[in-house]
């Protein structure tokens, strides 16, 4: 069959179109910009916006040759035109409804397990299944408990297993009681080969769950025991302090940790009774066992590394992005004659020395407010790089005495830059 995917390159999405490449499908991914991802270069890639292909017509001419449509699109966080009724709702219902006017009868929408008072993320996925549910289509909702892989990880599986490698102690909301179900994104992916081969499993709403239910802390175990780290205390964490934490990740950060995925982990994020026997029945699989899925793919060093870094690189970039501020106060408070004091004996003369401290300390401060902000990180953080190698360069060339500054001031560039260009490094996320 030939598939479009929606939502290819996420981590549920890229694991569904890899289980269908390997069962001989012919994917096409539906991404925003048409690029084409390093990890799939062979699979032909067609442009979508989520945020504003809100109308049939969008999405008619992009299911010419297509059998069969599985939207795999999602956000966790709301930012700017990508908002939840947008991505999960209007874009969603268009696409589908497009696939009404093009004959294209079979739909799968991945979708997420949990209640909708949860919060947005929730309620509107449950809002976009049953705009689908009330079309002439063979469709067939999804909805994936707590979703992992060991051979990878994004978003909210990248924050527990950070979570998990944590030194001295795991601190948890309540100890870590709350139940979870998870379920491997490879068994994601087989689930919806096997809805694909089973067109009579249509117009009804599957829960995707792992064969057991455990605490959060277990869960979290497991992985550090998989990571290699050794033995570690459980820490409770009061629940007003986890939710004072969940608020501040949601106004401040724009990573997993928020208030939704709070409320999900509070209520438990468990499937029906018999979710995981219907799931045998209708679809044939029985998903694995987190153990077994640990035990088939032993970690490697960098998910080490990976998990290690996770909280630090963040900590990072405020740290950078502090110091140019304070660079920038210094630059605009230091008196013009004690600019030009500074300046004695160096290549430039007092004026143009006052001059090209301002102007670099107004850069500093520029540079430091979009770094916290988080405003396209690549970019300032290559702007950032450039000027400190810009300054360093120009002022251990023309100014040599500087290196032998007191407190070696050039000398103490070097490990910046070695910090900047790891930040830059990791900006990547998938």
């Amino acid at each position: 069959m030939r598939v479009l995917v929606t939502g290819a390159y996420g981590f549920i999405g890229a694991h569904i179109v890899a289980a269908l490449t390997a069962a001989g499908h012919e994917v096409v991914c539906a991404v925003r910009g048409a690029r084409l991802d390093t990890r799939f270069p062979g699979l032909p890639a067609i442009a979508c916006d989520m945020a504003r292909d809100l109308r049939c017509e969008d999405w008619l001419p992009r299911l010419e040759g297509i059998d069969a449509v599985v939207n795999c699109a999602g956000i966790l966080r709301e930012r700017g035109a990508d908002t939840y009724a947008a991505v999960h709702e209007q874009a969603p219902l268009a696409l589908f409804q497009a696939c009404v006017r093009r004959g294209v009868r079979r739909a799968i929408q991945i979708s997420a397990l949990g209640d909708p008072v949860d919060g947005d993320f929730v309620a509107s996925k449950h809002r976009g299944d049953a705009a689908l549910a009330a079309l002439e289509l063979d469709w067939l909702v999804l909805r994936p408990s707590l979703v992992y892989s060991a051979r990878g990880s994004y978003g909210g599986s990248s924050l527990l297993r950070a979570l998990a490698a944590l030194p001295g102690g795991l601190p948890l909301p309540a100890g870590g009681t709350q139940r979870v179900q998870p379920i491997a994104a490879e068994d994601v992916g087989v689930a919806v080969v096997a809805a694909l081969a089973r067109p009579d499993v249509a117009r009804r709403i599957i829960e995707l769950v792992g064969p057991e239910a455990m605490p959060l802390c277990d869960y979290l175990l497991a992985w550090r025991r998989w990571l290699g780290f050794g033995h570690v205390r459980i820490l409770p964490l009061p629940l007003p302090l986890a939710r004072f934490a969940a608020a501040l990740g949601e106004r401040l950060g724009d990573g997993p940790l928020g208030r939704t995925m709070l409320r999900m982990l509070e209520r438990g994020n468990v499937g029906a009774v018999h979710a995981v026997a219907r799931l045998r029945d209708t679809l044939g699989l029985s998903p694995r066992p987190l153990q077994r899925a640990l035990n088939e793919a032993p970690s490697r060093v960098q998910d080490r590394w990976h998990a290690r870094l996770y909280f630090w690189l963040p900590l990072l970039r405020v740290l950078l992005a502090l110091l140019w501020l304070g660079s920038g106060v210094v630059g605009w408070t230091t008196s013009a004659r004690e600019v030009q004091a500074l300046a004695a004996g160096g290549p430039l003369g007092g004026h143009a020395a006052l001059w090209l401290a301002r102007l670099t300390a107004s850069a500093d401060l520029a540079l430091g407010a979009l770094c916290l902000l988080r405003w396209r990180p690549r970019l300032v953080l290559g702007a950032m790089l450039a000027m400190l190698l810009g300054y360093t360069l120009g002022v251990g060339l023309l100014w040599p005495a500087q290196w032998l500054a007191p407190f070696g001031g050039l000398l103490k560039n070097l490990p910046l830059i070695a910090a900047l260009a790891i930040l830059l490094a990791t900006q990547e996320r998938r």
